[in-house]
């Protein structure tokens, strides 16, 4: 498997992302749905505040990738969707804390929304990693 992480010289050097990334040959790809700041009992985790929700999905998601013999840092792609109002640095400081030391950055979308299922949820995010087969 070859990941290639692409970002032209003629374009602006990306910040803890990466503009896109091509994967080639034998992997297996993990779709991730969208986690939100509920622990394993399903009790939400750090109401009204938006780092500690970060953290509990990002928790989640480290658990799914553990599931399936994976790490953050096969994650080519997140979605990142946060409820109006909300400051982003305060999630990206939880990404870059979890993501140090890796140079590797995914690709990162950030969409601002009225609302998720859960009145309480600040943040939801998605994701896609690859692993080699």
């Amino acid at each position: 498997m070859k990941t290639n992480y692409i970002n032209p010289e003629n374009m602006v050097k990306p910040t803890g992302y990466s503009h896109a990334i091509s994967v080639k040959g034998n992997h297996q790809t993990i779709y991730i749905g969208g986690q939100n700041a509920v622990d394993e009992k399903g009790v939400l985790v750090g109401k009204g505040d938006l780092k500690k929700q970060t953290e509990q999905v990002l928790s989640n998601i480290d658990n799914i990738l553990e599931e399936c013999h994976a790490k953050l840092e096969n994650v080519v792609k997140f979605n990142i969707y946060l409820v109006q109002g909300q400051n982003p640095q305060e999630g990206f400081q939880v990404f870059q804390e979890k993501w140090k030391g890796n140079t590797n950055f995914p690709t990162v979308t950030v969409l601002f929304i009225s609302g998720l299922g859960n009145p309480d949820w600040l943040v939801e995010i998605d994701a896609v990693a690859i692993t080699p087969e």
